[in-house]
């Protein structure tokens, strides 16, 4: 476990610290609530490049994105440890039943359509392209689905299986900037009014394909989250990238219920699951 009251008092050494509470864990990260205000988050395989960096690009985008982002308090690369003031609002993962689900849904498009326009050159050295080709997605999808396949109705497992069969979409997309990893789990909202509220974790922005954070908003929230934006995104054919948004996020239902199956974190496989009525329909 990260020595959270050290970080805090190297980097603050004024800072009294009077509560420390496990705020959350993910593949990537585990992070702290100091005090009801602090977050102070640490990366389970410290890169002290990629969290400098996380903590310069946050800089930068605070002025460009629709929405709140963190502001960075301090940083430790060492220890890949980066601190921000807590945002208000609830991940929309731990919120059941949200209201007004197209309404997050055009917001969340209207956010990633702000920073799909920013020019790459805005963000130089901040950014890695992300271009894993769709041909790689489907293997891991597939080796995904060998670890969940019992964990899936029957009635769905021969269209999982026909998707895996098939050949992924072309490529050829223009790379833009955007957040790359924008599931529910990192969006908050206002638990009473469901107004989004911030965009966290930015560790895995880069420069890639657009289609990719449409498919994890498809998968999450539903055929409402290609409605905004989606048609002329990134200044090409709205079906083609329409297409590729539906294949990433059925990529991404798979390795989401493979890590929540593999850690028994509930809400991942039941928000998974629950993606196969619309991303697998008859």
């Amino acid at each position: 476990m990260p020595d959270v009251r050290g970080a805090v008092a190297t980097a603050l050494p004024d800072y009294r610290v009077e509560s420390v509470a496990l705020l959350g864990e993910g593949t990537e990260h585990i992070a702290f609530e100091i005090n009801g205000e602090l977050i102070v988050r640490f990366g389970r395989a410290p890169d002290p490049e990629r969290t400098d960096r996380e903590a310069r690009l946050l800089a930068a985008v605070r002025g460009l994105a629709s929405l709140p982002v963190p502001e960075p308090v301090f940083v430790l690369p060492l220890l890949g440890c980066l601190a921000y003031r807590r945002l208000p609002g609830t991940p929309l993962l731990d919120v059941p039943r949200p209201g007004r689900p197209e309404r997050i849904a055009t917001v969340l498009g209207e956010f990633l359509a702000s920073l799909h326009a920013v020019a790459p050159g805005r963000l130089a050295g901040l950014l890695d392209v992300d271009d894993d080709p769709p041909a790689e997605w489907l293997r891991e999808a597939a080796a995904d689905y060998e670890t969940v396949a019992d964990h899936l109705p029957a009635g769905y497992r021969g269209r999982v299986e026909a998707f895996l069969g098939s050949a992924p979409p072309p490529d050829g997309s223009t790379p833009v900037f955007s957040h790359n990893d924008l599931g529910i789990e990192h969006v908050l909202v206002d638990p009473e009014t469901s107004a989004v509220t911030g965009i966290i974790d930015w560790g895995d922005a880069a420069l890639v394909d657009p289609a990719h954070d449409y498919g994890r908003l498809l998968r999450d929230l539903g055929p409402a989250a290609l409605l905004p934006g989606v048609a002329g995104a990134g200044g090409e054919n709205g079906a083609a990238l329409r297409e590729r948004a539906v294949f990433y996020a059925r990529c991404g239902m798979l390795e989401d219920l493979a890590y929540g199956v593999g850690t028994g974190r509930r809400r991942y496989a039941d928000k998974s699951l629950a993606a196969l009525a619309w991303l697998f329909p008859a």
